[in-house]
């Protein structure tokens, strides 16, 4: 079993939040003094992208200023393969997202059901892998609600429209970034036919029961009734407008709907109750006219109007898909009801898809023709962190004739950090973990190692250091919280485990020791065989400062395969923190010993300058039985450097493999930061090399 002794003066605690919904975010870097905004445009001539532009064709305008460009990239999705989706990710900005939401209120079951098999085929076949879904729910009784959060798992993302989240058929995971609904299988598999694992349950019965007790559909409803639903839409959806202006990129809400009658709000477009009103009142007989049902009112009509103009602000687009087209329905209600998809469409710079048998080829066009995007940065000036809006214009000076642009419509200033919500501060975390662009204030390093647990999935400890200094910095407070994520995604962009930590920290008691050393975190993920990258961001809950980082890991199967370098450190530099005892749910020996004394390992070992270190390395499945270990040192600027030496000089037989002491002499390495480079001989494959920053002190 695993055994640790705890400081008494650091208390860990488990994060209880719930299942997160995305806010308004920032477009800044995260520096005070530079503040970048980026601009996703894209460049159409006759519905097709136009490619080969450069940054001097284009003018961008904060308000009636122009601005310099001082960053551009191309993105060009036929020209982007499938490691970008985590080993080299795009820019935020770039990145496409589409959140599927189902109206559940004004809409047949049996047409959602069928709304359901197309997008998951949408999902399944045609997305990009690069582009990031989410998956969503609108119903008058909860309003918005978002299911999964913003993810390049596909497994995830069919799981929550298979099940729309229906809770019998979803496990809950407990992510709070709503990243992970349901724990992936050792076969990487979706839910099967019984869903989320539960045995014996008829999940497409329950989902259609489900459907039928939430749809409440307008027909037969008296007017005002219809009028109050159609503004709670309205209101609903303008909440839903402001929290996707937190997500950086394109965004397409692919709203699964049959819509809603329109006159209810904007008056009545009956030929007949119009004469027959108009003729009541040249008759004096005003009692017999209803001004409501005749003309609408102001009021309802500017909660309209301003739904619109959110998703506007927001750069996001309403594809409506009428999934009444499905039905062999038709009349003057059916098409009332298709005003209401079209106007949010229109409105909005999306288009309305009638019928589901046209929805492939129409998602097809509309995947081609945002299959190219150009990302223009500039840096404004005298911009206060206070929400305010600031209006943009992109131009095109150069580029074909008659070429449209389509473009953000301007961008928020960041609020201070004390003035974000709850669902905003959450967000950010989620955009920061699936973005994967490291950065931030806060000095930290992440060591994520796999050790053999004795069957089933490896065990992988993944330590965390946080320097303290860095992250006290604007704390004023007598008590301090630590927010902690770590989640891993396959090299395809899934998610396959995580764990999350806030740690309250009492400076009265550890406030010298953590600007002295910092802070070290030791928790664990479950992972079976395969290439995964290791995300982490810690942050302060008061200031907002953060560290994101990511190391890229092995899990070792039949292959050869080299872990990390583990290098033991002498203990009293950290304040030592590990998970709760209910985080291991299986019996694991303790995996750091070296010489049969346990040890712990750095995550990013320091050195004295013309000293040495003493590391530890696995070796997995190598070809008759000794390993052979080559290694380089890295720069700061990824270049070799001269100066060191490795030697082996222990080897023993250990699980799996062979387990090698070596000792690193850094004698002719200048003060500074590397990066140690190992390899199995001439090992070509990433599992055969692993690598660890280090540091000599001066």
């Amino acid at each position: 079993m695993l055994e640790w002794r705890r400081g008494v003066v650091v208390a860990a605690m488990a994060a209880a939040v719930g299942a997160a919904v995305p806010a308004a975010g920032q477009v800044f870097s995260e520096t005070a003094d530079v503040v970048v905004v980026e601009v996703p445009v894209q460049v159409l001539k006759d519905g097709q992208p136009v490619r080969g532009l450069t940054a001097d064709d284009f003018e961008v305008l904060d308000g009636r200023k122009k601005q310099q460009i001082t960053g551009f990239e191309v993105i060009d999705l036929r020209q982007v393969g499938t490691e970008a989706v985590v080993r080299r990710p795009l820019p935020k900005a770039a990145r496409r997202h589409f959140l599927f939401l189902f109206d559940l209120s004004f809409s047949n079951p049996n047409s959602l059901l069928r709304a359901r098999e197309a997008a998951t085929k949408l999902v399944s076949e045609d997305l990009h892998p690069t582009d990031l879904a989410a998956v969503g729910t609108y119903s008058l009784q909860q309003g918005p609600r978002l299911l999964l959060n913003f993810t390049s798992d596909r497994d995830q993302t069919v799981a929550a429209i298979e099940t729309l989240a229906l809770p019998q058929l979803v496990e809950q995971t407990g992510d709070p970034l709503g990243l992970l609904i349901t724990r992936p299988t050792s076969t990487q598999e979706t839910i099967g036919a019984t869903g989320g694992g539960a045995a014996g349950i008829d999940r497409e019965a329950l989902v259609q029961e489900h459907l039928e007790a939430m749809s409440l559909l307008n027909e037969g409803t008296a007017r005002q009734v219809d009028r109050g639903r159609i503004v709670q839409f309205a209101r609903s959806f303008d909440d839903l407008a402001g929290l996707m202006q937190g997500v950086n990129g394109r965004k397409h809400v692919l709203l699964l709907s049959e819509g809603f009658d329109l006159t209810a709000i904007l008056g009545t477009e009956d030929i007949g109750a119009t004469m027959r009103m108009n003729q009541a009142a040249e008759a004096g007989r005003y009692w017999e006219v209803d001004s409501t049902e005749r003309f609408g009112t102001t009021e309802d009509t500017s909660v309209l109007t301003g739904m619109l103009d959110g998703f506007r602000r927001a750069d996001a687009t309403i594809q409506a898909i009428d999934v009444g087209g499905l039905r062999a329905t038709g009349g003057a209600d059916r098409n009332r009801a298709e005003d209401s998809l079209f106007l949010m469409a229109n409105e909005t710079g999306g288009e309305m898809y009638r019928g589901f048998n046209d929805l492939g080829e129409a998602m097809e066009q509309m995947l081609d023709r945002t299959s190219v995007t150009y990302v223009l940065a500039f840096q404004p000036t005298k911009v206060d962190f206070d929400g305010s809006y600031h209006p943009i214009k992109v131009k095109l000076k150069g580029g074909p004739s008659g070429a449209r642009l389509v473009h953000r419509p301007g961008y928020y200033a960041a609020a201070r950090y004390a003035d974000r919500g709850a669902l905003e501060r959450r967000q950010s975390v989620a955009d920061a973990i699936i973005g994967g662009q490291e950065g931030g204030r806060i000095d930290s390093s992440v060591l994520a190692a796999a050790f053999d647990a004795g069957g089933g999935p490896a065990y992988v400890p993944v330590l965390v250091e946080i320097d303290g200094a860095d992250f006290l910095a604007g704390s004023s407070g007598p008590t301090v919280q630590a927010e902690l994520y770590a989640y891993a995604l396959s090299e395809s962009g899934e998610v396959r485990d995580f764990f999350t930590q806030s740690m309250g920290l009492d400076l009265s008691k550890v406030e010298a020791g953590l600007r002295q050393g910092g802070l070290k975190y030791y928790g664990h993920l479950d992972l079976d065989p395969g290439e995964y990258v290791v995300r982490v961001m810690v942050r302060n809950s008061e200031t907002g400062h953060f560290a994101m980082r990511a190391v890229d890991l092995t899990v070792p199967g039949e292959a050869p395969a080299l872990s990390p370098p583990l290098v033991p450190e002498p203990m009293g530099r950290w304040l030592i923190v590990r998970e709760p005892p209910e985080a291991v749910n299986r019996q694991v020996d303790y995996p750091f010993m070296l010489r049969g004394q346990p040890y712990i390992p750095a995550a990013r070992p320091r050195i004295a300058r013309g000293g040495a270190a003493e590391l530890v390395v696995m070796a997995h499945n190598v070809a008759g039985g000794e390993a052979q270990l080559e290694s380089w040192v890295l720069g700061p600027d990824d270049r070799r450097v001269e100066g060191h030496s490795l030697a082996i000089v222990e080897r023993r037989p250990a699980a799996g493999g062979e387990e090698l002491v070596a000792r690193l002499e850094a004698g002719g390495l200048k003060p500074g930061r590397y990066t140690l480079v190992l390899s199995l001989g001439d090992g070509v494959s990433a599992a055969e090399r692993s690598s660890i920053g280090f540091e000599v002190a001066g």
